[in-house]
């Protein structure tokens, strides 16, 4: 019967737990968020660059409003 050294087992053990590390979905949740995250806020930067361009008093007391509102809003994010 033929056998493999133990450092070609080993080595292929410790592939083969790394390759199922990466397939597996522990922290997509997290990519997902993020993803939404950066959408919503491509989307509000569009909003205010809209509204920036409009010259009714209307539309640019909006965008200071959106603006304050997400600068607070990032000021609350924190890292853990």
């Amino acid at each position: 019967m033929f056998s493999l050294p133990a450092h070609v087992h080993a080595a292929a053990y410790v592939g083969y737990r790394w390759i199922r590390r990466a397939l597996e979905e522990r922290g997509q949740g997290t990519v997902e968020y993020v993803g939404l995250i950066l959408l919503v806020s491509l989307l509000m930067v569009g909003m205010v660059a809209s509204l920036k361009g409009f010259n009714g008093a209307q539309g640019k007391e909006l965008a200071d409003v959106l603006v304050s509102k997400l600068r607070q809003a990032v000021s609350k994010i924190t890292f853990r």
